[in-house]
Formats: structure tokens, C-alpha cells, sequence
């Protein structure tokens, strides 16, 4: 079985919102240096909110 490559790596996106301490999990290529910034929906304040990467701890 071949080994797997690490060109991914794991990111947090925590909610932009003050009110929220809602995340995701997703993964990004290494050749990307910028931060992530997405809309994505928060259920806690019910609407779409920017999510931002945060450092894994």
C-alpha cells in the first residue's frame, strides 16, 4: 500500500460572530499561504457569517 502524501493540511474556521463560538474543520493545500475566509452558515445565531482560520492548538 502506498503512503499517503501530506500536501494537505488541517484548518479551523471559527465564526466571525462575537455571539458564536461555532467551528468548522477543513483541509487546504500546503502552496496556499493565505488564510481561509468563508461564508458559511451559523446555527447558533441562525444566518451565514464569515468564518475565519484560526491556528490548530
Amino acid at each position: 500500500m502506498a503512503a499517503k502524501s501530506k500536501t494537505k493540511i488541517k484548518v479551523i474556521l471559527r465564526s466571525t460572530d462575537p455571539n458564536s463560538k461555532y467551528f468548522y474543520t477543513t483541509t487546504k493545500s500546503k502552496k496556499n499561504k493565505e488564510k481561509i475566509r468563508l461564508k458559511k452558515y451559523d446555527p447558533i445565531v441562525n444566518k451565514h457569517v464569515e468564518f475565519a482560520e484560526e491556528k490548530m492548538r
